[in-house]
């Protein structure tokens, strides 16, 4: 447990620094949006098709097998195990974006949990009011501005953009995992459970998914939303006028003021007077 501890501390210390410049140097006002643009869909479709191929023929049967043999209170263990696992990305990520008063109780509930909690098999941080948050380097850099850019799905990662894509490799060396002393089969091994128990937890998700008239759209609209959600802590701002494609303009381009005036319906003509009879 010491030495999780000091892997996980390790890597915050060399981060604190930046994390602080960054956060006196202020964020961006508007944070970059999330779009749904899909420009290589035809790709996209290709990779989805494929990672639901594999999720059918070993990770789901997989979890499914994991939960019928482990009891709720064993997968409660390992979810808040591998959270507070990945929990230090979270905190450099709270500095990053200018939260400093959020990061500091989030690094309070980390180390809270790594202590007294056993490593983080138990949760005792949240019943004293220190409750979980979720950040990442994607949603840091859409608090800095940077847009999103096309919609694109990884491979076994599944649904991303152009921004939060490469956000991942940021935070995986943030992981304590990264800087403890244990075989590399161990490492590796940790983190086929974790893939394993999130597999697990969406299993319920399933039949939701497949009553969908088109999943890969279906993925894809909700992954959207699910990043506006997140990036804007649960406060997405509306739609705005800028927010609405060009083809929603008129074809010809022309303004209403410069429409001709409708003409005025023509009347009926006035049957001419008779002449006077002598």
């Amino acid at each position: 447990m010491s030495s999780l501890i000091r892997g996980a501390i390790a890597p915050m210390r060399a981060i604190a620094i930046i994390a602080i410049l960054l956060t006196a140097a202020g964020c961006a006002t508007t944070p970059g949006r999330t779009r749904s643009d899909d420009p290589w869909e035809g790709a996209n479709r290709g990779i989805y098709k494929f990672n639901d191929t594999l999720d059918r023929a070993a990770l789901k049967p997989v979890a499914k097998g994991y939960r019928a043999i482990t009891p709720r209170w064993f997968r409660t263990g390992v979810g808040n195990f591998f959270s507070n696992l990945s929990y230090p990305a979270t905190v450099v990520n709270q500095f990053l974006q200018g939260k400093p008063g959020t990061g500091a109780r989030d690094a309070g509930r980390f180390l809270l949990n790594s202590t007294i909690g056993v490593a983080g098999l138990l949760d005792v941080a949240t019943p004293l009011g220190l409750v979980a948050n979720d950040e990442d380097f994607g949603q840091t850099l859409a608090v800095w501005g940077v847009g999103s850019g096309p919609y694109i799905t990884m491979p076994l990662f599944g649904p991303s953009s152009l921004r939060d894509a490469p956000s991942r490799i940021f935070d995986y060396f943030l992981g304590p995992l990264e800087y403890m002393h244990i075989p590399w089969e161990a490492e590796w091994g940790l983190r086929g459970i974790d893939i394993v128990h999130t597999r697990s937890e969406l299993l319920s998700l399933d039949a939701t998914l497949q009553s969908a008239f088109d999943p890969y759209a279906f993925i894809r609209d909700a992954w959207v939303q699910q990043r506006e959600f997140a990036i804007y802590d649960g406060n997405p701002p509306p739609e705005t006028l800028e927010d609405f494609s060009d083809e929603e303009e008129p074809a010809t381009g022309e303004s209403a003021a410069d429409a001709p005036a409708p003409e005025e319906p023509a009347t009926a003509e006035e049957p001419a007077a008779e002449p006077p009879t002598p």
